[in-house]
């Protein structure tokens, strides 16, 4: 008579690689940052399974994993995710996009100028 085992699965790791996602962590095999995981819980208060529904291909160990290599590497993922928040409006001023040129400055909810138009 044979016994079936159970075989435990290897348990999801984050990996960084220079090619993939300019060397920021992410979980292995999937591409997805951990950093896009982190914001979901932290910014908006997605749950776990919250997150699993949003990220249909990723598993909760694989979500559980990715918070847990965030909380320990916080002051540097978060360092990086400012670095790139700064960039990214650094580009966004000096280059409107295709609908701004379109249809003028965006307002915000007020009616006041986002920014200005590039000329």
């Amino acid at each position: 008579m044979r016994v079936a085992r159970a075989h435990a699965a290897e348990p999801p790791t984050i990996e960084r690689i220079s090619g993939v996602r300019s060397g920021a962590p992410v979980i292995a095999g999937t591409g997805i940052r951990v950093l896009d995981v982190a914001v979901r819980y932290e910014l908006l208060h997605m749950t776990p399974e919250e997150i699993m529904l949003a990220l249909p291909h990723l598993t909760l160990p694989q979500i559980h994993t990715a918070l847990s290599y965030y909380y320990a590497h916080k002051t540097e993922l978060d360092r990086e995710w400012k670095r790139a928040l700064k960039q990214s409006e650094r580009l966004r001023k000096s280059q409107p996009s295709l609908l701004e040129q379109k249809i003028g400055a965006l307002t915000d909810r007020h009616g006041r100028e986002r920014r200005r138009p590039r000329r």
